[in-house]
């Protein structure tokens, strides 16, 4: 399996004297589900907008098959907890989009569109507004919107964290399914236990601030992953080993302060 990225040392100081990241090293392996999880304010945000081109790393590299991230580009697809939704536009524009901006032809990209449309189980609201769809479907057309462009990478900030635990979870087996279909390259940064062990082929673990790794898990699920998984010895093993991490984490910072 060919690595796609390859994150090196990356450490991240803002004012001169706020360290967010320290010495930060990961890779993602091509078509390979990644989760990075963390106690909250260990930098997980800071590192993938470092990733996606968004904020300029203070050392370190990063690179994309081999070449050096500097800024952002369409080789790496974002999807954030906001939809950043256009509200003047139908799902079908929306999607649309970033393909127009590419000056891609009118009847290639509506084809292309409503394929990912489908993929995403939207069949149907194809001319809704964004103030016609839930919070789970607003964020469906986000992800067709970003994986219709095709990017060699798809980055992800817990893009489900605004969501109720029914429809996160809804939305969880969507994004396994989507990935085994498209075999899509997908970084993913949650806080939730849960959807880190769920979703990951592996499992980057962060301490608390200054980020570093922690520890890395290898996943013990199935290659088919649903709400099934949840009650799975391998799972709760899992699930248990991280939890004991970051209580860990927790009680240190504690006596750190």
């Amino acid at each position: 399996m060919a690595t796609k990225l390859q994150v090196n040392n990356l450490t991240k100081i803002y004012d001169g004297d706020v360290t967010a990241i320290d010495n930060v090293s990961l890779q993602v392996e091509e078509s390979e589900f990644v989760m990075i999880v963390g106690p909250s304010g260990c930098g997980k945000t800071t590192l993938i907008n470092m990733i996606g081109g968004l904020v300029e790393p203070t050392s370190g590299e990063i690179l994309l098959d081999g070449a050096k991230v500097n800024g952002p580009g369409p080789d790496r697809g974002m999807v954030f907890q906001g939809y950043s939704l256009f509200p003047w536009l139908s799902v079908q524009k929306n999607v649309e989009f970033g393909l127009k901006m590419k000056n891609v032809p009118k009847e290639e990209r509506a084809k292309k569109a409503a394929e990912y449309i489908k993929l995403v189980g939207l069949e149907g609201f194809e001319n809704a507004l964004p103030k016609q769809l839930s919070g789970g479907m607003k964020q469906r057309v986000a992800i067709a919107r970003t994986l219709a462009n095709e990017p060699q990478m798809l980055l992800m900030d817990e893009p489900f964290g605004a969501l109720d635990a029914q429809t996160r979870v809804v939305m969880q087996e969507l994004l396994s399914d989507i990935s085994a279909k498209t075999h899509t390259t997908i970084l993913f940064i949650t806080h939730d236990i849960d959807e880190a062990v769920l979703l990951g082929d592996r499992i980057y673990v962060m301490s608390r601030r200054p980020g570093t790794i922690r520890d890395v898990i290898t996943s013990k699920l199935p290659a088919v992953r649903n709400h099934d998984c949840l009650v799975l010895p391998e799972f709760l093993e899992t699930k248990k080993k991280i939890m004991d991490m970051l209580w860990q984490e927790s009680q240190d910072a504690a006596m750190d302060r």
